[in-house]
């Protein structure tokens, strides 16, 4: 046992975490990077035999070059007083084994995790890794539900490999017949044989943890070693739908072909169990996308939806990927050509024409009209944010930008005015016989599906997207994203009574949605997380989902035609955060990976709160913070962060999931810390200076959206500030006042403690964005754009004068920029963010 305080290397021990055949396990803390990690010693043993230490370090290596959501990261390895360590990630929660002691999964738990140990050992494969020894004790489950497999590598270090009698994996703790026999019951035949292991020996291991996932048996024991060794050689386990009838046919094959005795008659590689297990469960390999609103949605939300679009580090898209059984590429036929954003976009009826929205160059949106087979788009005189949908009789939805909110309308393909027919619309779709529409409303306390027009449907706490009617009109299926500013969200369908079908699980990212022209299947765009995105399909009754079309960037899927071509929208977008701290001239681009989102800057400005959300930023996001020296990012945990506390030595984040939760996580030394939910299905919030109380943004089960004072010692919450306000919101310095913009757009100074009434923040105007509160208190700034300008607004007067202008000259507004700007409390260092977006469309022939 190594004592606390020891030293190995530049790792400090903190305190034993557990022991086994393999060595012992410590917390330590590495000083360089401000983290902890898990150090595990290995016997000395492995010293004494220069062979193994030899191939300890190979594999030690070996491992540290793997990177991947479901495989422990290494860090480092060692020596100490003769006996090796290896430095790995340190994990929060329980192993597989733990997990399964309350009994079998549910069908869809256990492919989800089986799914997660797929994926990791695929990436693992990849790099010519074994892992020789998977069982459920190397298989953690962290508190967030995502699975790590650990322990690869050092089963190949075990002592005399031919002899399966010796070489019988490390157990938990202890060394009871039980254990062991339990252990040696994931091995594959092969490894029973004492032949060589491969990558099909760790796929029958899969089975083996599937299997007893599902039935809560393991599939292979005996009342002794020899009986276990037998009953892997020559039996096949029970059927499982003996002991859990939910268990599907299609589910128990794949268990099946993953415990085939013979190795050549089992799965070839971990990427095709992944792949049947996706098709059981709608999950997605990683990709992402961002949600596409019209700009007065933008004007109020546009912070928060930037962090559903932050899924979205996006290169050109290429080398586009079939389904296997297609032996034909898909033919790619470019439609636009210009230089800008496109909004959406539609098949004409004719089927040889698109008509869609684009803000070409550095004009203002409009509608253009493209004939297929010509490099020319024709505008057609309607100026709209966003198109809604094209009926079978070439009648079109346009949302229109208006002083308020956008402004539904209906106009001809052949040009005309539009036609006013509702108000506050955020998407909407018309029928095939255009006679009726489904939308998405603001409705000032949250967001409403309703279908037809008037009659609501679905009333979100979050938001709702992208809603296209089924060809028959009896259907509109959208997405439901549970977080405002999150582009999470699952598939659902609803019909006309109110019905409601949830048909996926939730997706990292997902937009764009589309009919097949019969209605028997639903194709949309969605991500597990960060870029690469996929076009999927599935049944509207749910089950049978496929991969359709997939590559390296982003692509987005806006209509089908009545022949089954898919009009398709590659987008690109890049992001900079131009940060000036206080004493320097010039500005520097602080951007980290492949999608920085920009949340706050200290106090002094010595520091900036980022987020990665593109691929950089893994499954669930990162939360990061810079300083702005410019020295390298400093990674605290998951989620999407919100703000620095009152001292600036951590930071609140948001962790989505099911449950969305707050965390204050320690910029130094420290552990993270889960908040309570207080009742609430949680947005996001921020502290006060007092570090005791925050205020948070989230609803209660069935109500709207909106601001709750709350206490870290858990006292009773009350409401603050405005309805359906927007999050996170912004704190006085003395802590007496909360700047907060609600539902109407509109900005008061909403007292925290005392009784009064609200005060109108006079120099407040529709689409500006907090970006500060100065020393004193008595002003405000307040950022606007693009481009991005900072005004100073003195609460007492009103006055609002131009503080920070980032293109004085107006000529630098790309295409599809917008951006946020913040500036410190000591009224001179300022960061903000841009992003900038680039797409174009293509029709794309030969996919099923």
């Amino acid at each position: 046992m190594i004592a606390t305080g020891t030293k190995l290397g530049p790792y400090e021990v903190l305190s034993p975490l557990g022991a086994g055949g393999m060595g012992e396990v410590y917390r330590a803390r590495d000083e360089r990077l401000k983290r902890d990690v898990a150090i595990k010693v290995l016997p000395a043993s492995y010293s004494a035999d220069a062979d193994r230490l030899r191939r300890f370090e190979q594999e030690a290596q070996a491992a540290g070059g793997l990177n991947h959501p479901n495989l422990t990261a290494v860090y480092d390895f060692g020596t100490h007083e003769g006996a090796p360590y290896i430095v790995q990630e340190l994990l929060e929660g329980e192993t597989l084994r733990a997990e399964l002691a309350g009994g079998r999964f549910s069908a869809r738990r256990a492919v989800d995790t089986a799914l997660q140990i797929a994926r990791g050992l695929a990436a693992a494969h990849e790099k010519g890794i074994v892992h020789r020894d998977l069982k459920p004790e190397n298989v953690f489950v962290t508190r967030d539900g995502r699975v790590k497999i650990l322990d690869f590598g050092l089963a190949k270090l075990r002592p005399d490999e031919t002899s399966p009698a010796t070489n019988i994996p490390t157990a938990a703790a202890g060394t009871e017949p039980g254990v062991v026999l339990g252990t040696l019951g994931y091995m594959s035949p092969e490894q029973v044989r004492g032949k060589a292991a491969d990558a099909r020996s760790d796929i029958f291991s899969l089975g083996t943890i599937l299997y007893e996932m599902l039935s809560g048996n393991r599939p292979f024991r005996g009342d002794s070693a020899a009986d276990t060794m037998s009953a892997i050689l020559r039996e096949d386990p029970p059927e499982l739908s003996l002991t859990n009838k939910n268990v599907s046919p299609g589910l128990e094959r794949i268990v099946r072909h993953c415990l085939e005795k013979n190795a050549e008659q089992r799965f070839h590689s971990a990427h095709d169990v992944a792949f049947d297990l996706e098709s059981l469960s709608g999950a997605s390999p990683p990709s992402g996308i961002g949600a596409l609103t019209p700009s007065r949605a933008r004007r109020v939300f546009w912070p928060l939806i930037a962090a559903a679009l932050a899924g979205a580090a996006l290169v050109a898209a290429a080398a586009i990927l079939l389904r296997p059984k297609r032996t034909e590429p898909p033919v790619f036929r470019q439609v636009t050509y210009r230089r800008g954003l496109i909004g959406s976009a539609r098949f004409a009826p004719d089927g040889q024409n698109v008509v869609y929205t684009a803000a070409w160059e550095d004009n203002p949106p409009e509608i253009f009209q493209a004939r297929l087979g010509l490099t020319e788009s024709r505008p057609i005189g309607v100026v709209a944010d966003d198109l809604g949908g094209v009926s079978s009789t070439g009648e079109m939805l346009v949302l229109q930008p208006t002083e308020v909110e956008p402004t539904l309308a209906q106009v001809p393909m052949t040009g005309g005015a539009p036609r006013p027919i509702a108000e506050r619309v955020i998407y909407a779709d018309i029928s095939r016989n255009g006679r009726e529409t489904a939308l998405v409303r603001w409705s000032g306390s949250g967001f409403r599906l309703e279908y037809p027009s008037g009659k609501v449907l679905h009333e979100s706490s979050g938001w709702s997207g992208h809603p296209r009617i089924s060809p028959d009109g009896a259907r509109v299926a959208f997405f439901d994203h549970p977080l405002v500013g999150d582009n999470r969200g699952t598939l659902v369908v609803i019909d006309r009574a109110g019905n409601k079908k949830t048909l996926t699980p939730e997706f990292g990212s997902a937009a764009g949605i589309a009919w097949s022209p019969s209605g028997d299947r639903i194709f949309f765009t969605a991500a597990e997380h960060g870029a690469n995105l996929v076009v999927r399909s599935i049944s509207p009754s749910g089950g049978d989902e496929r991969r359709i079309l997939s590559g390296p960037g982003r692509l987005i899927l806006h209509d089908i035609s009545s022949d089954g071509r898919l009009l398709i929208e590659e987008r690109t977008q890049r992001r900079a955060v131009m940060c000036r701290p206080a004493g320097q001239t010039r500005e520097r681009d602080l951007a980290w990976l492949d999608f920085t989102g920009l949340h706050g800057i200290s106090k002094d400005g010595s520091m900036l709160l980022i987020s990665e959300t593109g691929e950089g930023g893994g499954e669930r996001s990162s939360v990061f913070v810079r300083k702005t020296d410019g020295s390298a990012a400093v990674r605290l945990g998951d989620g999407l962060p919100n703000a620095f506390t009152p001292d600036d030595k951590g930071v609140l984040a948001l962790v989505p999931g099911p449950t969305p939760k707050i965390v204050i996580l320690p910029i130094g030394a420290g552990e993270p810390r889960t908040l309570s939910d207080y009742g609430l299905r949680l947005r996001g919030g921020r502290l006060l200076p007092d570090g005791k109380r925050l205020v948070v943004g989230g609803a209660r089960p069935g109500g709207p959206l909106r601001g709750f004072l709350v206490s870290l010692d858990g006292s009773p919450i009350r409401e603050v500030g405005p309805p359906a306000m927007a999050i996170p919101p912004m704190i006085s310095p003395d802590g007496k006042w909360l700047f907060a913009i609600g539902g109407d757009d509109k900005a008061f100074l909403y007292p925290i403690d005392e009784a009064g009434e609200p005060r109108a923040v006079t120099g407040y105007q529709p689409g500006d964005w907090p970006a500060g509160w100065s020393a004193d208190g008595r002003s405000l700034f307040l950022s606007a754009g693009p481009p991005i300008r900072v005004f100073k607004v003195d609460l007492e007067t009103g006055r609002r004068d131009l503080w920070l202008d980032t293109d004085p000259g107006g000529s630098l507004r790309p295409p599809g920029s917008y951006g946020i700007a913040f500036v410190a409390a000591d009224g001179k260092s300022y960061a903000y963010a841009v992003q900038r977006s680039l797409s174009e469309l293509y029709v794309v022939e030969g996919v099923n």
